[in-house]
């Protein structure tokens, strides 16, 4: 069918090592270097070269190093890859009810080079930027030459390629995760290659990159509230539940039918209502509740009583089971299932259940006397009325009456909140803070910024403030944000902001304290470099600032990491008033570190590994 299209170019299948001919198979992953295509005359291809990773409600927040991203792709041009690209190479929001998963946060953020809101991610994007710049280099001789492997030992390789002209490109790299390597290419130089890196060398003896060795740019984003904005002032309306509660929906059936069907996706919620008849109270005046769902999370009702809410740990099926006390004669049940994002990858996502599908669903009395409700007859609504009657829209509804009372309702489940707020009077990129809140979805102006989950704290452990890139990646490695809400601040598109009034409305499913909302912007105001000699210092202020003072500026051996840079055993005099001069008052500066440039004269054989460097930290 594809081929029949004569689209006149090629097709490829990512991660499909069957593909036919002449369909090219292609590769997805971390690594890719060691994947070989199934025919032979097929280019190597890297159609996702995972960058970094999604965040799921209820996890830390992963990240992937510079180091380890720049390897992934130096690896593979150095083993005959073509072409990388990168997933993802700009990070976003999954706006609306886009987010899928299930459990995939509303910040689709990945680590990317360029994060959620447009800002650069650095060091990650300086870094691979000058990697491309290298590569970039023996573009001509990669493409069009031969390739000899050699092994030197300890898990050290030089690559060289070389075109009928004689010229040649070489890569070294050392993939022994712990031992550093020295290698005498004679002729063509002596170098260091830092455990699990690779030496890119133009004309197979100058180094023009390594992707252990970082230069460029650290930035430490912040987020920042506008001080001359007030605190919000709330109204709130309960989401209307009687139709519900006596067991009112809009079709029926004998049976329990999976939600996605129903809702065709519209909305995260579905009621199932039934009655049941109860002739001896002595059975049934202390009753179990059993629902089996696939969820992702349920709410009980009994007569119109709230009996609990529970969800599901990863997004899984799970049991839900309530004592419930029932009465003689008919008892309404009313089950509020709801999913936080449908199945969007794997085989056969499509047909991944969803909502109480065939339950069961039982009442379980004394003596462990049961009644099967699943094949009752069931009646089924698809949405709350708050969605029908659109109250998240800013404009006023008709028949919708705000309760503007000064004490709004604490911790109370299927709530409607609104606010109205001004937008930050900076050009960042803007946030809503909602610290305080549950679960549930946010509107701007009347559109959907996504859903939220405040209150699920990550995992206390696993987060470290340091990391090592050594090592192949997986998820566990490198996170941050231990013991915290998985996600606490959501994107605001300035497009979606007025310059003057703007409306904020939350449905909050679980119960939320809405008092310390706030809206804040998000900026880089500390800016870092830890420039080997004769590599290029560069330094950028984001969103039209300008560097007003450098912190810190040492040429030397000095120690630490950005924020903690220290003075080591040896540094120039001038280092600090140097980098001013380049520096204070531009939006970006930039120079070539050398010891000429900082009044070194004598050796610098007391650097250590022979090397000085520069580090700086300036403010924007």
């Amino acid at each position: 069918m594809a081929l029949a299209q004569n689209i006149g170019v090629p097709w490829i299948m990512c991660q499909q090592h069957d593909a036919p001919k002449p369909m090219i198979n292609t590769c997805n992953g971390y690594y890719c270097d060691q994947f070989q295509p199934n025919n032979p005359k097929s280019p190597k291809m890297f159609t996702e070269n995972w960058i970094g990773w999604f965040q799921k409600w209820g996890q830390r927040v992963p990240h992937r190093s510079a180091e380890d991203s720049a390897f992934s792709v130096a690896r593979f041009f150095q083993n005959g890859g073509i072409l990388n690209n990168y997933y993802m190479y700009h990070g976003g929001t999954n706006f609306g009810r886009t987010a899928g998963g299930p459990y995939i946060t509303t910040s689709y953020d990945y680590d990317a080079p360029l994060d959620e809101y447009g800002n650069l991610n650095q060091p990650k994007w300086g870094h691979l930027k000058q990697l491309h710049v290298a590569i970039k280099l023996g573009e001509k001789i990669l493409t069009n030459g031969t390739r000899t492997d050699k092994d030197l030992g300890n898990q050290v390789t030089l690559t060289t390629y070389t075109n009928a002209n004689g010229e040649r490109f070489c890569f070294l790299s050392n993939i022994n995760n712990n031992q550093d390597a020295n290698v005498d290419l004679q002729q063509d130089g002596k170098y260091i290659v830092p455990s699990w890196s690779v030496t890119i060398l133009n004309g197979c003896n100058k180094e023009v990159f390594n992707t252990a060795k970082v230069n460029s740019q650290t930035s430490i984003m912040v987020k920042k509230s506008d001080d001359a904005s007030p605190k919000l002032t709330w109204v709130w309306i309960p989401e209307k539940k009687k139709d519900t509660m006596q067991g009112k929906g809009s079709f029926k059936a004998n049976q329990l039918l999976e939600q996605k069907e129903l809702t065709f996706d519209v909305s995260d919620y579905l009621w199932y209502m039934t009655s049941v008849d109860i002739n001896d109270t002595s059975i049934w005046s202390n009753a179990t509740l059993h629902v089996n769902t696939m969820g992702h999370t349920i709410r009980a009702y009994v007569n119109g009583r709230h009996v609990g809410y529970k969800f599901s740990q990863w997004g899984g099926n799970f049991t839900y089971e309530k004592q419930v006390s029932l009465k003689e004669g008919p008892n309404i049940i009313t089950l509020l299932s709801a999913t936080v994002g449908l199945a969007n990858y794997g085989a056969n996502f499509d047909k991944i259940k969803t909502g109480i599908a065939g339950g069961p669903v039982q009442l379980i009395g004394k003596n462990n006397v049961t009644i099967d409700l699943s094949t009752n007859l069931w009646s089924y609504k698809v949405g709350l009325n708050g969605e029908k009657r659109q109250l998240y829209n800013s404009q006023p509804r008709i028949g919708v009456s705000w309760r503007t009372n000064s004490s709004y309702p604490i911790g109370r489940p299927m709530t409607w909140y609104k606010a109205e707020f001004k937008a930050p009077s900076r050009a960042d990129p803007v946030v809503v803070d909602l610290q305080g809140m549950g679960k549930g979805q946010a509107w701007v102006n009347g559109l959907s910024i996504g859903r939220y989950w405040t209150s699920w704290i990550s995992d206390t452990n696993g987060c470290s403030d340091t990391c090592d890139y050594r090592g192949k990646y997986t998820t566990d490695k490198c996170n941050t944000n231990c013991g915290s809400p998985s996600q606490r601040w959501y994107h605001v598109p300035r497009s979606f902001l007025n310059n003057d009034k703007n409306t904020l409305v939350l449905f909050e499913e679980i119960g939320g304290n809405p008092k310390n909302i706030s809206f804040q912007t998000v900026t880089a105001e500390t800016i870092c470099a830890q420039v080997e000699e004769g590599a290029l210092l560069e330094l950028s202020c984001q969103g039209g600032k300008t560097i007003t003072q450098i912190q810190f500026a040492s040429f030397g051996n000095p120690e630490g990491k950005c924020g903690s840079f220290k003075k080591g055993t040896w540094e120039a005099t001038d280092g600090q008033s140097t980098v001013e001069a380049a520096c204070i008052g531009k939006s970006s500066c930039g120079f070539t570190v050398t010891k000429e440039a900082f009044g070194v004269t004598f050796s610098l054989m007391k650097v250590d590994d022979g090397v000085a460097r520069l580090a700086v930290q300036a403010t924007c």
